[in-house]
C-alpha cells in the first residue's frame, strides 16, 4: 500500500530550533497539526550519521518512537566548496552549545581566509524524513546553490542565512522576506519531493 500523509494528521516536528520549526510550518502550508519535539520535551538524539539523509532519518525515527506520532525531521546545513564541503553536517555544531551563529559565520569567514579562498561558492542541503512509529520512513533531499558574502547581511531567517546569497539573487537569505525564502529554499525543494511522495 502506498504511504500517504492525510491532511490534518498530527505530526511531531523533530526539532528544538524555533526558526526551523517556523519555516517547516510555513512550508507545510497549514496542512497538518504540528507539535515540536521541544514542546513535548523529547530528548535530542545524538546525530551520529555521516550524511544529512542519515541524520534526518535518525531524528525522525527517534521522535516517532518517543512520541508515538508520525514524525517529520529536517537535517540541513551549509556546505562550502573551498572548505571541502564543511561545515556540512556539522553546521549546527560550529555554532557551539549556545547556538551562536554569529560566531559560526565568523568561523566560516576565518577558514576561508586561512585557505586563501577566492571561490565563495556554497550550497544549502536539506534532508526531510517522515517516520511512522515502529514503521516505515521516507526521506528526500533538496539543495540550493549560491555564494557566500561577508559581512553578514540581514536579520531575517536563522543560522547561516545572512551570509548566503542564492544564485540569481542580489539579497541574502537573511535579507529576504520569509515567504520569498520559503518559496525557493533547500527545505522548499525537499518538501516538493516529499509532497510528490506522500501527499
Amino acid at each position: 500500500m502506498a504511504l500517504r500523509l492525510e491532511p490534518g494528521t498530527k505530526l511531531v516536528v523533530a526539532t528544538h530550533n524555533p526558526g526551523k520549526a517556523r519555516e517547516l510550518a510555513e512550508i507545510l502550508e497549514g496542512r497538518f497539526e504540528l507539535v515540536t519535539a521541544g514542546e513535548l520535551g523529547l530528548p535530542e538524539p545524538d546525530e551520529t550519521e555521516t550524511t544529512f539523509v542519515g541524520n534526518a532519518l535518525l531524528k525522525a525515527r527517534a521522535a516517532a518512537e518517543a512520541s508515538g506520532l508520525i514524525a517529520l525531521a529536517d537535517d540541513s546545513g551549509l556546505s562550502v566548496a573551498a572548505l571541502d564541503g564543511a561545515p556540512g553536517i556539522y553546521s549546527a555544531r560550529w555554532a557551539g552549545p549556545s547556538k551562536d551563529f554569529t560566531a559560526a559565520m565568523r568561523k566560516v569567514e576565518e577558514r576561508l581566509e586561512e585557505a586563501g579562498a577566492e571561490d565563495f561558492a556554497a550550497w544549502f542541503t536539506s534532508a526531510l524524513a517522515v517516520a511512522w512509529p515502529g514503521g516505515p520512513a521516507v526521506v528526500v533531499e533538496g539543495r540550493v546553490d549560491g555564494t557566500l558574502v561577508f559581512p553578514p547581511r540581514g536579520d531575517r531567517g536563522f543560522g547561516y542565512d545572512p551570509i548566503f546569497r542564492p544564485e540569481g539573487l542580489s539579497h541574502t537569505f537573511g535579507e529576504l522576506e520569509p515567504a520569498a525564502k520559503d518559496g525557493m529554499s533547500h527545505r522548499a525543494r525537499a518538501f516538493e519531493k516529499l509532497k510528490a511522495a506522500l501527499l
